[in-house]
């Protein structure tokens, strides 16, 4: 944050509006906000074109990939993403990292002047500005600011009202979905699917990730009423690959490319294969004569904070995935299963790996403490200071599943204690259940490094 001033102070700001990322609330989420501050402001989000990703899971990896393959072919690309892992500078971004301080300070002062000048009652329904309100608007004047080629904006929650859906795209992408945020979006995949087909515009082309057969009909069905050219990744693209040490090998071949694409990722998993299909898919739909080795450059160099990110502190290995449906984590587990056995053997000496796990109080923390096997040591605690949690809760869904653990109600202890019996037994450590504890060790780290 010391190279970005202006964040600083537009995260100071923030902090007196409604974040629901961090307090979950219903019946908060209205487009019409979101028109209004757009037109106060000029429509930024009308000055560039756009790719708008939704889903359940991989929307943000998708993202990542889609910038970052723009940026190879010599694309100037806004990227926005969300959580963030330390600094807004993530979140409102390129595929290669923070724009520069002028853009955000330009930015910041713009969008701070227009809203201490709305009177509350010419709110729409007089209701409040929340916080990802104001940061997705900070995102369009900060592309518009610096004058992008292409932008690409990753949902926050949904579709059909998230903030992001004021953008006019050249092309929406809906990833794999699933059971999630079940009170706000729906208790069935396909009540979640609608919400999600609310990102489908009239005549712009949809690009569908693998789904289940009740997601993808809601989606084939929305895309036909609003005549949308439809391609399905598992139709369109033949995908293999395999981990291999610290990366993914990917191929793909398709009748949308010039020849096959093979390259490496950075990004781990399975599923990370099936990510960079739809990314490559969407890149060559809306730019078909854009070049494969563009493609393949873009996607070695795509990276995101927290997504199954290894890093190495006193030559220790560390994993940090912000997994927190049991789904992801199940993904998770298996891609740590194979990074530390035969497709990775320098990862661990041959101790038992250990377990730092968090979440927040609204999720399936029975589901996910059954899939953890084969773990020397679990430590439990809470995902830091600011997020709704119950490690009552937590505790008893172990127990249930039958792992011996240490449990800590300082995150900050549990923290220090799991990296140092990692160090003690040379094991390496999965640190996963909420981005917010992946940000405690993140912040951890760096406070170590920097002595």
């Amino acid at each position: 944050m010391k190279e970005h001033p202006s964040l600083d102070r537009l995260q100071q700001w923030l902090d007196s509006y409604l974040n629901f990322e961090r307090l979950p609330q219903k019946d908060i989420f209205w487009l019409d906000t979101m028109e209004f501050l757009c037109r106060k402001l000029g429509n930024p989000q009308d000055t560039f074109p756009s790719v708008h990703v939704a889903g359940s899971k991989g929307k943000g990896s998708t993202s990542v990939m889609i910038a970052s393959i723009l940026e190879a072919a010599g694309y100037k690309s806004g990227l926005y993403t969300s959580p963030h892992i330390l600094s807004l500078a993530e979140r409102v971004a390129t595929a290669k990292g923070p724009l520069p301080e002028q853009i955000y300070q330009a930015a910041t002062t713009r969008l701070m002047e227009a809203v201490s000048s709305i009177p509350a009652r010419d709110l729409p329904g007089q209701r409040p500005i929340t916080w990802f309100e104001l940061v997705t608007t900070f995102a369009f004047l900060c592309f518009r600011e610096a004058q992008v080629d292409w932008a690409v904006f990753e949902t926050g929650l949904g579709g059909r009202l998230d903030a992001t859906n004021v953008i006019r795209p050249k092309i929406s992408v809906i990833t794999p979905i699933e059971l999630e945020h079940t009170e706000y979006l729906g208790d069935t995949i396909e009540k979640i699917a609608e919400e999600k087909a609310g990102i489908i515009k009239v005549d712009v082309p949809v690009i569908i990730g693998p789904q289940k057969a009740a997601a993808r009909a809601v989606l084939e069905k929305k895309a036909r009423c609003l005549q949308c050219p439809v391609l399905e990744v598992a139709d369109a693209v033949s995908v293999s690959g395999k981990l291999t040490g610290d990366s993914m090998e990917v191929h793909l071949e398709s009748d949308f490319f010039s020849r096959p694409i093979a390259t490496k990722l950075a990004l781990l998993g399975d599923y990370q294969l099936w990510n960079a299909a739809a990314a490559a898919l969407t890149v060559k739909t809306i730019l078909p004569d854009l070049p494969e080795e563009a493609v393949e450059m873009g996607l070695a160099a795509a990276r995101l904070p927290g997504r199954f990110e290894v890093t190495v502190y006193n030559r220790q290995k560390i994993v940090l995935e912000g997994a927190h449906t049991p789904n992801s984590i199940a993904l998770s587990l298996k891609t740590f299963r194979n990074y530390i056995s035969g497709s990775c053997p320098d990862a661990t000496t041959g101790a038992s790996p250990h377990l730092l796990f968090a979440c927040a109080a609204d999720k399936d923390v029975e589901t996910m403490a059954a899939l953890f096997s084969g773990f020397g040591r679990i430590t439990l605690t809470r995902p830091g200071g600011e997020k709704q949690s119950s490690l009552e809760l937590v505790q008893e869904a172990f127990q249930k599943a039958g792992h011996t653990f240490t449990c800590y109600q300082d995150y900050q202890q549990a923290i220090m204690q799991a990296l140092e019996e990692a160090r003690r037994q040379d094991a390496i450590l999965l640190v996963t259940g909420s981005f917010y504890l992946v940000a405690e060790v993140k912040k951890m780290l760096e406070k170590r490094a920097a002595g």
